[in-house]
């Protein structure tokens, strides 16, 4: 197996905190860890690699989940506890030291990861638990991967500074080359446009598109510089990203490139990750602050709320099919559902200890996360 400079991997990791055939040989299959969730209350490539046996998992007891009110911005009293149908948790071991940044579900029942350390993109068989790795090329540290409207996975890969492309039958790696007077962008996540354009962010002070009908990749200056990291697409067809950095999101013009800076209500709260609901709301995970925010476009106002527990890191931010809001908390060591209508927070603590999910993404009834210290994909099937 091709061994990723280690400091290239630690590089990268402390940041978020061509054409050739690759076919890669399946790794042997590991029964995943199950456990029913805990709420808690709120306020050009190289030859392919072939990933080692996945360990065995290990059952852990199910607990009922409860959910508690909380208002916004720390304003008046939470309501007493509620019973909740208890979604079903569970953990997918992937190659040990594969260190699984973004998880990407395939509608046809794939799960793409970027295995950041090991410069491959990985491929779960949910039924099964069998993991394959593709390689992706020397130098390769994948950090985001999504599924585009052909049904690939596109991955932005800070270590070839490109965008990435892997062909879900044949396997084949196309890779699309930042321009050479952009190097070292960071590069972090991408989103479609409706118009089937790539945007990507790096947190270097950049931003960028991607036609991959021509292949043609523009790159432009973040207005604040460095920072630019979540980027999200609304039902419009409006696109923002989130400013790690900078603090704030920015709305992006897909006709001129242009990007406008938009200012959530808390200084230096920490913008690390977006995502737009149904109804084209912008949902902000504030890494710094502990909250999560939510601009209405249509009305331009924000409105946040603090995470459940003492000292609440949301990293990750998602929207699932019903509009639920779904984060992940390094300060507890959970997933956190949040529904805006009743204003509740619902926690799901991870079964491993430290699983860092940086990422999450989901299909309709699954939630899906990338424990990437933990070498485990983590999944809620929502009833």
């Amino acid at each position: 197996m091709r061994i990723v400079p280690l400091l290239t991997v630690l590089a990268l990791l402390a940041a978020c905190g061509g054409q050739t055939q690759s076919m890669a040989q399946p790794t042997a299959a590991a029964q995943p860890t199950t456990a029913a969730p805990v709420a808690t209350p709120a306020p050009a490539t190289q030859p392919p690699a072939t990933s080692a046996p996945t360990a065995p998992p290990r059952a852990t007891q199910p607990v009922a989940p409860t959910a508690v009110s909380v208002p916004a911005t720390q304003t008046g009293p939470t309501a007493a506890p509620t019973a909740q149908a208890a979604p079903a948790l569970q953990e997918y071991p992937v190659p040990g030291g594969s260190h699984p940044h973004d998880v990407a579900p395939a509608p046809d029942g794939t799960i793409w990861y970027t295995a950041q350390a090991a410069g491959a993109l990985g491929r779960l068989d949910p039924a099964s638990g069998e993991t394959r790795h593709i390689e992706l090329g020397a130098g390769s540290a994948p950090h985001g991967v999504i599924v585009g409207p052909d049904g690939a996975p596109w991955i932005t890969d800070g270590g070839l500074n490109a965008i990435v492309r892997v062909d879900p039958v044949t396997e084949e790696v196309r890779v699309f080359p930042l321009p050479p007077d952009r190097p070292r962008a960071n590069l972090n996540t991408a989103t479609f446009d409706k118009r089937g354009v790539l945007w990507f962010t790096g947190q270097n002070g950049i931003y960028g598109r991607l036609d991959p009908t021509s292949g043609q990749v523009e790159v432009f200056d973040a207005p604040r510089g460095r920072g630019p990291y979540g980027i999200t697409t609304t039902p419009g067809g409006d696109v923002y990203y989130a400013s790690l950095a900078g603090s704030h999101i920015a709305r992006i013009d897909i006709e001129t490139g242009a990007a406008t800076v938009i200012e959530p209500p808390t200084p230096n709260q920490g913008a690390r990750r977006v995502w737009s609901d149904s109804h084209g709301r912008i949902w902000v995970s504030e890494w710094n602050a502990g909250n999560v925010g939510m601009y209405d476009p249509a009305t331009q106002e924000w409105r946040e709320w603090r995470l459940p527990g003492q000292a609440p890191r949301p990293y990750a931010v998602y929207v699932d099919d019903r509009d639920m809001v779904w984060l992940s908390d390094f300060g507890a060591n959970a997933l956190v559902r949040f529904d805006p209508t009743s204003e509740t927070f619902t926690s799901f603590p991870l079964p491993s200890p430290s699983g860092s999910v940086r990422q999450i993404l989901g299909r309709p009834g699954e939630v899906w996360g990338a424990e990437s210290a933990a070498d485990k994909l983590v999944v809620i099937r929502q009833p």
